[in-house]
């Protein structure tokens, strides 16, 4: 019983000084709590520029707080986007370190680096490089986040490296004048991520018991600039997220096109997910 109620404490805590950090669309510097074990489900859901029909994805991840630098993360995903029925695709894993910690009192500043690998059975079919099940890559990059009392600012910045299968690539038009009208051009390969996000908490507004469901909103912005073939996109994604009890997290957001030169699966995607947090799952009990 002391340990529940040291657990609540310890999560009331984190919760308050970091809830408005736990982005829909990106991760921020901050990791799951040291010791803990979460578990995540995600849905996608869009109208497909390729198929004219609404296709899905489902993500299924697992998070491990090693200690309160490092964290791990494993996730698989299954989808019919890339084939007439939904059907298994892809398998990732995903670690971060956080190297840099100034704790102040309500606000404070974190920087992580974070590495992931994925490996994808589906063929290129886009110019947008994702490892959220479309790719078999790579990618690594630095996370900035800055918290001031209930806003919380965070910056991605990363590399993104494809590993494709042989591909004639996408066949150019006749009507296409910037290109050699009727031939393949080859996928891109390589791209720079970066993201600006940023979180709100709106309730409650004072804290009195860790049972208290949080209520943060978020907007984010999401570019991806390939290096090779020089397509880009940029993205805007808001969303609202609950927290319940302090280790059930309920989020939904959209994420809308701004501007793009680039063959992509759709302009606009619905994304909803759920996470659970078992506190101390790891901690050895004396």
């Amino acid at each position: 019983m002391k340990g529940f109620f040291t657990g609540a404490l310890l999560l009331l805590t984190t919760h308050v000084l970091t809830a408005q950090e736990l982005y829909v669309f990106s991760d921020p510097a901050s990791n799951v709590p040291a010791k803990s074990v979460s578990a995540k489900y995600s849905g996608k859901f869009l109208r497909s520029t390729h198929t004219d029909r609404i296709e899905q994805r489902h993500m299924a991840e697992g998070m491990l707080g090693l200690s309160k630098e490092w964290m791990l993360r494993g996730s698989t995903t299954f989808s019919d986007m890339y084939s007439s029925n939904l059907r298994w695709e892809s398998v990732k894993l995903y670690t971060k370190y956080r190297f840099l910690s100034i704790d102040d009192v309500h606000k404070h500043f974190r920087m992580a680096a974070f590495a992931e690998a994925s490996y994808s059975r589906n063929d290129m079919m886009y110019d947008e490089l994702s490892l959220e099940g479309d790719q078999s890559g790579a990618q690594a990059g630095v996370i900035l986040t800055q918290l001031w009392d209930k806003l919380a600012v965070s910056g991605t910045f990363s590399y993104l490296q494809t590993f494709q299968k042989s591909s004639p690539g996408k066949y150019i038009p006749s009507d296409d004048p910037l290109h050699h009208a009727g031939t393949y051009a080859a996928w891109p390969e390589q791209a720079f991520n970066y993201s600006i996000s940023a979180g709100y908490l709106l309730l409650p507004r004072h804290y009195t018991s860790y049972k208290q469901t949080n209520v943060n909103l978020y907007a984010e912005l999401l570019g991806q600039q390939t290096l090779d073939k020089k397509y880009f996109y940029i993205d805007f994604a808001p969303s609202i997220q609950f927290i319940f009890n302090s280790n059930a997290k309920l989020n939904a957001g959209y994420r809308i096109e701004l501007n793009s030169d680039m063959k992509r699966m759709a302009q606009n995607r619905l994304l909803v997910s759920f996470e659970y947090v078992f506190l101390n799952a790891l901690k050895k009990k004396r």
